[in-house]
């Protein structure tokens, strides 16, 4: 480590902390299992030589796992964790409930106005921020250069779902194990319900009509989920009702998709060479459209939250201004180079003449997240905030028990149809069992 991390590390601790001594403090920290969270526990050296007196206990956990453990933690008070890894989707239903400590008295050093603007509103709740962005994202199209050569095709900036069916079926080659396009499949309201809203506010479709009335009875919705099923039944991967994100990078990464539309997070893993066959042949482009003036891309954060009532808040702090940290991302540069630094957060990474010439999918990243508008997600008023999720308490229930039924309708267990018969009917029943409709 440079002698100007260290220092900058040190100042930070310091200016978060005080000249206060911690005594032996133990940290319990809940986190997801995906790559840039992996590679910070890789990283923990440099928190250790700053921090001797905290040591951090991780919990890593498959992301469906994480959020019921850590919601069942948080509203019950439970004190389990000390740090939690959670979404955009939580922050303000937690910060407005009081579940969450603010995190305003950050020193002025960690540099809070340099978190990206469409971030940080989404973690923020009457002016007070609520958790601090570990990495941020939008989603893009992946896809390989040389397949969509072969296939005499080129990929626009800024895509159609028309252009998307083409393309993945040129590309498909089943005997040879590859797929003109992966997608998420996995039951879940992060996991396949994620991708299936966001495309279908492109589609016109929308959870809720202004008096909260379901809308999977629309011909938006059928429009979309016809078309998601067409794509992944004739072009996508055996098995897909069970791919998640890990799954399709690991599928992308070995060369299996032609097209794989997911998180901007995901471009430095598939261009790393190390690990990743098809690392010199990866372009990006926008998620597609319908032309309607809504893209189907999503917004998100992956932060870190304390819970309300820990013993250990400032263990927990000096943890997380760490980690979110403009030194974080340098030492990370360090280490294993600019393009893996945790994207989307701060805009000064975008300012980095460094890290947009070693990461191609920046500016395509910085335009993603900047399309997002989670005030006004889809193409007809609604009465939720956000892209790819309804940011009430109920969603989190609601979208899961959707996900499965259109994971079914993915697996051939149900009809296109009949899936939608079932998340209209579930959906009326729990929002009336809620008091949104009589």
């Amino acid at each position: 480590m440079s002698v100007t991390i260290r220092a900058l590390m040190g100042a930070c601790a310091l200016g978060a902390l005080g000249t206060a001594a911690l005594a032996e403090t133990t940290i319990t920290v809940a986190t997801v299992n995906n790559g840039d969270m992996i590679r910070m526990q890789g990283l923990m050296d440099a928190f250790n030589e700053a921090h001797p007196d905290i040591k951090v206990e991780w919990v890593t956990l498959e992301e469906n796992v994480l959020r019921q453990r850590v919601t069942q933690d948080v509203a019950t008070k439970g004190g389990q964790f000390d740090v939690m890894t959670i979404g955009t989707y939580e922050v303000p239903i937690w910060g407005e409930r009081g579940w969450l400590v603010s995190l305003d008295d950050l020193p002025d050093s960690y540099d809070a106005d340099d978190i990206l603007p469409a971030i940080r509103g989404g973690l923020t709740v009457d002016g007070h921020l609520y958790a601090a962005p570990f990495y941020g994202e939008s989603s893009m199209v992946m896809y390989r250069k040389d397949l969509m050569d072969a296939a005499g095709l080129e990929m626009p900036e800024a895509p159609t779902w028309d252009f998307i069916k083409e393309a993945a079926a040129a590309m498909t080659d089943k005997d040879n194990e590859v797929y003109g396009i992966c997608l998420r499949g996995k039951a879940g309201w992060g996991e396949n319900m994620a991708f299936l809203t966001a495309m279908s506010n492109s589609y016109g479709a929308r959870w809720f009509d202004m008096d909260w009335k379901p809308h999977f009875d629309s011909e938006a919705w059928k429009a979309t989920l016809t078309d998601y099923l067409d794509l992944m039944n004739n072009y996508g991967p055996p098995g897909a009702s069970s791919n998640g994100f890990n799954e399709n990078l690991a599928l992308f990464q070995s060369g299996k998709c032609g097209m794989w539309i997911d998180a901007t997070v995901a471009a430095s893993f598939v261009t790393n060479a190390e690990e990743s066959s098809v690392a010199d042949q990866v372009g990006f482009a926008l998620a597609p459209d319908n032309g309607l003036g809504k893209r189907g891309n999503w917004l998100w954060a992956w932060n870190l939250g304390i819970p309300a009532g820990t013993q250990k808040e400032d263990a927990a702090k000096a943890f997380v201004e760490w980690a979110t940290s403009k030194e974080y991302l340098a030492l990370v540069a360090e280490k294993e180079g600019w393009a893996n630094v945790p994207p989307g957060t701060r805009t000064s990474l975008y300012e980095n003449p460094e890290y947009l010439e070693a990461a191609p999918f920046a500016q395509m990243t910085l335009d993603s997240i900047n399309a997002a508008d989670p005030q006004n997600p889809t193409v007809d008023e609604v009465p939720y905030v956000g892209v790819q999720f309804v940011a009430i308490p109920e969603f989190q229930g609601l979208g899961t028990a959707v996900g499965q039924q259109f994971s079914a309708a993915l697996a051939g267990q149900v009809t296109a149809e009949q899936a939608l018969q079932s998340a209209q009917m579930l959906t009326e029943r729990e929002m009336m069992k809620a008091g949104y409709i009589k």
